[in-house]
């Protein structure tokens, strides 16, 4: 198994970076439950045969589709060792343990933020951004939330850009606000959160009654990249008394590379969400929360019962138990896989990774511009590309239509992945080069795959209607 996982890693930018499943393969899947055994080897070789060839793709070069990493082999091995060992990391003095703790502090150091800070790891951004919120709920209405629920006849008001991730709806509609308390506040031309009307939204709800609570930051929109100005926002949470979030699921590790002061005031942050599995190339899945206050961040979802109680001594002992600061008691040993790629690589190789993404957005941004029949929609905003195929022969109102099925060909032709937004009201093509893979070469081959695609889907779309 480890000889074939490197082979098909050495192998993977010769091979599609995802294919279509023929129906036999999706008919495999509908096997009853194997109530006898058939042995490891068929496992195996079924797993070979029906699973790797149609896997989403993110490990191989040209997937730059959503916003996902490709891993690194050191985690990949990190895995393995940590799911033979087995711990659960709810807690217990045992040293998986002090390795999450590790991370945490390192992760902390590698974002600019305080290395006192309270942490742990999740599964994702969009459990970390729920961590941070629940924080700002419980600090700002007190303990009794946790008990009473959320006060009766209060109003309440979280901000955050329209750029900002969907994710921190499903977090105000879990922690009781509804999704009507996000207050979608406008960006700039840059497509970075307006502070003065953030301003405006703030004095206008304290008028009617309802009450401020938090401000979210986007330190890289999940649409364009675009890094909202951290400095400003955090200025503004001070003189309101909001609980000032930052999002930087996508930009939250610029401070190792040479763009750190496009995140300045990161560090001001009541609380953090990080993504590891983007551009620190962690296995899926894992995430980071970070709280600058450790008691409101324990307050918040500490629970201990009899059955859980804390010992000076034995397995029960340890100064941390990492079930008190977030949902899960049961947690898995994630943190082996980017302890170990920090120490095989080093931090500045992340570093210096970000800022070869960067330089080939930047590129992939001039070659658009210099083509005459595609068109950039969007500044790039650290990584993200947003473009989309308009040759002056397709009428306005059918280029969304062109560029949707476009999307579609491209996966299909097994050249790239990427996906598609909206910017002010055009669909647009999205290439997030957050791959550590990616070279100059490929960003070449997507592009004229595209154009010559391009003039299929005209062809067979616009010139036969």
């Amino acid at each position: 198994m480890v000889d074939d996982s490197f082979d098909h890693l050495a192998t993977r930018r010769e091979e599609p970076v995802w294919q279509p499943m023929p129906e036999a393969v999706r008919t495999f899947f509908e096997r009853p439950l194997p109530r006898e055994p058939e042995g490891a080897e068929t496992a195996y070789q079924d797993f070979l045969e029906q699973v790797v060839p149609y896997s989403m793709g993110n490990d191989h070069p040209r997937f730059w589709g959503w916003y996902m990493g490709a891993g690194n082999p050191v985690g990949n091995l990190a895995d393995l060792l940590a799911s033979v060992l087995n711990p659960n990391l709810g807690g217990g003095d045992h040293s998986p343990v002090l390795v999450e703790q590790q991370v945490v502090a390192w992760c902390a150091e590698a974002a600019g933020y305080p290395t006192t800070a309270s942490g742990l790891l999740v599964t994702g951004a969009s459990e970390a951004n729920l961590v941070g919120l629940a924080v700002a709920r419980t600090a700002r209405l007190g303990p009794e939330v946790r008990s009473d629920g959320l006060p009766s006849g209060r109003r309440f008001a979280v901000y955050a850009s329209t750029e900002v991730h969907s994710c921190h709806r499903k977090s105000l509609e879990l922690l009781g606000f509804g999704s009507s308390a996000l207050r979608a506040v406008p960006v700039r031309a840059d497509w970075t959160m307006d502070v003065e009307a953030l301003s405006a939204a703030v004095a206008a709800d304290r008028a009617a009654g309802v009450e401020p609570l938090a401000v979210i930051a986007s330190a890289g929109t999940i649409n364009t990249g675009s890094l909202d100005d951290l400095e400003a926002i955090a200025d503004l949470a001070d003189r309101e008394g909001l609980w000032f979030h930052v999002d930087g699921a996508i930009g939250g590790f610029l401070a190792l590379s040479e763009h750190a002061a496009a995140v300045r005031g990161i560090e001001r942050a009541d609380s953090l969400a990080l993504d590891l599995h983007k551009w620190m190339q962690a296995p899926f899945d894992a995430g980071l929360a970070l709280v600058r206050d450790e008691a409101a961040h324990r307050a918040t979802f500490s629970v201990v019962p009899h059955y859980l109680a804390h010992s000076t001594r034995g397995l029960s002992g340890g100064e941390v138990w990492f079930n008190e600061y977030g949902i899960a008691l049961s947690r898995g040993f994630r943190a082996l896989r980017v302890w170990m790629a920090l120490k095989a690589y080093g931090a500045s190789a992340f570093g210096q990774l970000i800022d070869r993404n960067v330089v080939q957005a930047q590129g992939l941004a001039a070659r658009v511009d210099a083509h005459p029949e595609v068109e950039r929609l969007a500044p790039v905003g650290c990584d993200i590309v947003c473009l989309r195929y308009a040759p002056a022969a397709v009428p306005a109102e059918r280029l969304d239509e062109v560029n949707h099925e476009l999307v579609l060909r491209v996966h299909e032709s097994g050249v790239a992945i990427v996906s598609e937004t909206v910017l002010d009201g055009h669909l647009a093509i999205r290439v997030a080069i957050s791959n550590h893979r990616t070279r100059e070469e490929d960003l070449d081959l997507f592009l004229t795959t595209l154009t010559r695609l391009g003039e299929q889907v005209v062809a067979d779309l616009v010139s036969a209607s």
